[in-house]
């Protein structure tokens, strides 16, 4: 998002641009009012089935634990050895949280989730105070190494997830609109937006999309 903010900025410098962090259900909400032109979301996309909503880039999650952390001596990581520490990560809701309350339920194991939070930097922190491991996007774990932490890669132990950017059905797209979608999802054309709001139905945009093959973060 970073990059995207900076780029919008740049090439529209007259266009104010807020952003607002909110549940799926709280994001959906704004944007069917249309209090917010775009919707940005990854969990309970059922909730925006009044909105088109177009697949951008997938991801996974990486584990961050302090440097001597016995997870770091391990050769591979396993669910089993992951849920033997207590868990710091995103609140549920947010962020693909549900896919990994799947994947320990599927091992038979019960995370020890000791504290949430809605953004990866408040996780890292409290990682790196001890009051837990640390389970994170792994774009969001680039820079843990500034808080004498470590990232495993816990890309075999999760599904993937799909964060979805969309606006209210009927919403007249300007410029700028379709240029920020771009920005943020460079196979977002114009063209395939405009394709996307020719479709009457969640699903027909679903197969719209079917075939391609998003950026993997």
């Amino acid at each position: 998002m970073p990059p995207t903010i900076g780029a919008f900025i740049q090439r529209y410098p007259e266009v104010s641009l807020q952003m607002q962090q909110g549940t799926p259900m709280q994001i959906s909400e704004m944007a069917a009012q249309s209090s917010v032109d775009f919707a940005i979301a990854t969990e309970a996309l059922e909730l925006f089935s009044d909105l088109v909503m177009m697949p951008c880039y997938r991801w996974n999650r990486s584990i961050v634990v302090p440097r001597d952390h016995p997870l770091t001596q391990l050769s591979s990581l396993t669910i089993q050895e992951v849920a033997k520490y207590p868990i710091v990560t995103y609140v549920f809701g947010f962020t693909g949280r549900s896919q990994l309350d799947d994947a320990f339920r599927a091992a038979g194991e019960e995370p020890k989730v000791v504290f949430t939070a809605t953004d990866a930097d408040v996780i890292k922190t409290y990682v790196s105070i001890g009051l837990g491991i640390g389970i994170i996007a792994s774009m969001a774990a680039e820079d843990v190494e500034e808080n004498g932490l470590v990232a495993l890669d816990a890309r075999h132990l999760f599904q993937s997830s799909i964060t979805k950017i969309g606006f209210r059905r009927g919403t007249f797209l300007r410029g700028y609109m379709y240029d920020f979608i771009e920005l943020f999802a460079p196979h977002l054309t114009r063209e395939v937006v405009d394709n996307a709001c020719a479709c009457s139905s969640p699903a027909e945009v679903e197969a719209l999309f079917r075939d391609v093959e998003l950026p993997v973060f």
